[in-house]
């Protein structure tokens, strides 16, 4: 244990500020000074108090906190990587499988820095790999492989405790190392973000089960990198652009029309891709062919977001949910242009789907896969897209397509509120994310401010 007897305690020193006055108790444990501000006099006697006495009676103080031994919390006793493993089966039972892999992640960055020393006899990517996918899996724990469970117990010895966290510049340091990458580099300041939420959760749950005093993480302004979740208006597709690249998806040799009528439904109604692969047949209302009006009717309830087969219960690769930010059985219904309605027509003649049957299936009948609509994606636009614009963010993520809908409606005049209705968004986080891409009314806008008329001419001063 890190402790000292060498330990000096000073007169309270007192500052008369111009709104309060500070009585600040001041003594060194092996030559460090620590310092501790209380505002009245009594509770800064009562704490020199304390100091003076643990030294008479002998005690040791810590070098780390400054504070006798008596006054130390649970965390010395409790291992990080033992209270890591605890929290992550904690949050399993309660999180989703997205939020279970982030947690691991988060866990596995924090781990690796806070060894004692770096793991010398083992890979840094076997490490973490051993960590993300074994130790803070609680689904996978016990099929940990005898190499991996070596390193696994290597970690374990070689792992502060929990006492790391209560010395700020410790801190400091397990942050700045959370927030690089393999390579040295700054992580994304997203990423950075999510580990720091997720560790503020973690040492929530250390400080309720009594294990610190307090959070250490620092709070207020400054403390996590900035994010801004307005979408780049240089993602978004023009209308030519998306014509093409959906015109190229549905030539394609290999399952194209089925693709072709997966992306148009994304350009067409704007939902989220995991909404899409969830689509049942009996979600589309089609109008009847000889009818005036042949606009259709998207129902969207549930969504299945790829997680990977490691991080659902089920061992299923998607895991169904609700919508998201919605009651658990509520819905939405989107409306879908004509076009649209051709398409899902012509699709569900095609591929001889019935109600029950998913709307946009893979080869064998199976959900459509991730990993098939990305590379289909990626493919239609450096097919399509010039080399400059191929290299650009135009389009780069298939969730771009939802950006570039949601903003064609409100360019197109339809109100905010209709938008994040059909969109599943509030309308304060659609304004938020999509606000600097609004620009149909600019030329109205600009009519309007010209109407105010110039300065007024004055008379010239004689």
């Amino acid at each position: 244990m890190d402790t000292s007897y060498d330990v000096k305690v000073w007169k309270t020193l007192v500052y008369k500020g111009a709104r309060k006055t500070t009585h600040t108790v001041r003594w060194a444990v092996d030559g460090k000074p620590f310092r501790k501000p209380f505002a009245t006099a009594a509770l800064a006697d009562a704490h020199r108090s304390e100091l003076v006495s643990a030294t008479r009676r002998g005690e040791a103080f810590n070098r780390v906190t400054g504070e006798p031994v008596s006054h130390q919390s649970e965390a010395h006793a409790a291992n990080w990587y033992n209270f890591a493993v605890q929290f992550a089966d904690a949050q399993w039972h309660r999180t989703a499988g997205n939020s279970r892999k982030n947690t691991s992640k988060a866990l596995m960055a924090t781990t690796v820095a806070l060894l004692r020393v770096p793991p010398a006899a083992f890979k840094p990517v076997d490490v973490r790999t051993a960590l993300r996918e074994f130790a803070f899996n609680t689904k996978r724990r016990k099929e940990t492989p005898p190499e991996v469970a070596v390193i696994l117990n290597w970690v374990e010895r070689n792992t502060l405790s929990m006492a790391a966290w209560e010395d700020p510049a410790r801190v400091e340091e397990v942050l700045r190392l959370v927030g690089t990458k393999l390579d040295g580099t700054r992580a994304a300041a997203s990423s950075v973000k999510r580990n720091r939420r997720i560790l503020n959760v973690a040492m929530e749950y250390a400080v309720k089960h009594k294990i610190l005093r307090s959070n250490p993480l620092p709070k207020g302004k400054g403390s996590a990198p900035r994010t801004s979740s307005a979408v780049d208006k240089r993602s978004l597709l023009n209308p030519e652009q998306a014509a093409r690249l959906l015109r190229w998806i549905r030539d394609r040799p290999r399952g194209g029309k089925r693709l072709h009528a997966f992306f148009a439904t994304m350009y067409y109604a704007g939902p989220r891709p995991e909404e899409v692969v969830a689509m049942d047949v009996a979600d589309v209302r089609l109008p009847l062919e000889d009818a005036q009006d042949q606009w259709c009717e998207l129902l969207f309830h549930t969504a299945q977001p790829e997680v990977g087969k490691n991080w659902t219960d089920d061992g299923q690769i998607h895991e169904e949910r609700g919508l998201k930010g919605r009651a658990a059985d509520d819905t939405r219904v989107v409306p879908g242009h004509p076009s649209l309605t051709r398409i899902l027509r012509e699709h569900i003649k095609a591929e001889s789907l019935k109600p029950g049957n998913l709307l946009f299936q893979g080869e064998k009948g199976e959900m459509l896969a991730g990993s098939v609509i990305r590379r289909a994606w990626r493919s239609a636009r450096k097919a399509e897209l010039t080399p400059h614009e191929f290299e650009s963010p135009t389009g780069k993520r298939v969730y771009d397509i939802r950006h570039t809908r949601l903003t064609k409606w409100l360019n197109d005049g339809i109100p905010p509120a209709q938008v994040a209705e059909w969109a599943g968004n509030s309308v304060p986080v659609l304004l938020a994310i999509y606000a600097r891409c609004v620009s149909g009314q600019l030329a109205d806008l600009k009519r309007r401010m010209e109407a105010g008329g110039d300065l007024p001419e004055l008379p010239e001063e004689g």
